[in-house]
């Protein structure tokens, strides 16, 4: 629902300061997502195709119903159907249908996904050292997650997903 005219007028502004976290944040947040999802091209993988291969390896049997992995993922059903299509033609994952529930489907992980990601773990890892956790002193990181768990639980919240 849009802003009523009082609403957006009330709205106090930006103090510097907390535009600059904001921005910093924002830069910080793309432009490691742009250097981890670079490390992952020459593997042919995106940002989006790890977090489903390591959502799936993480799970029991190896598999998730479609809508628990469209939640884990933040994608939309539609959206994460055509990424498993796409994942599925590279021989990644399956979809097997769901016994208890003849509507539903599981995104599988393939011996050959399941390759992949033993390949590709270690570099990933190593990239994300590299681009982030060596950056930051080890105290910090810890006072980051302090500073992001709550926002990660109140958008989480919004959602019903907790």
């Amino acid at each position: 629902m849009p802003p009523t005219d009082s609403e957006s007028t009330d709205t106090p502004w930006l103090s510097d300061a907390e535009q600059c976290a904001w921005r910093t944040y924002l830069d910080a947040s793309k432009l490691l997502m742009h250097q981890l999802e670079k490390d992952l091209q020459p593997f042919g993988l995106t940002n989006n195709d790890y977090e489903i291969l390591v959502n799936l390896s993480e799970s029991a049997d190896k598999r998730l119903r479609m809508s628990d992995l469209a939640t884990a993922t933040l994608q939309s059903k539609s959206r994460l159907s055509h990424q498993i299509t796409r994942m599925e033609n590279a021989g990644l994952v399956r979809r097997e249908n769901c016994e208890s529930d003849r509507r539903g489907l599981y995104a599988v992980l393939t011996d050959e996904g399941g390759a992949m990601m033993q390949k590709v773990a270690p570099h990933h890892v190593a990239s994300v050292r590299r681009h982030f956790i060596d950056m930051i002193k080890p105290e910090e990181l810890i006072r980051l997650s302090a500073v992001l768990k709550p926002v990660t639980q109140d958008l989480r919240g919004k959602r019903g997903k907790i």
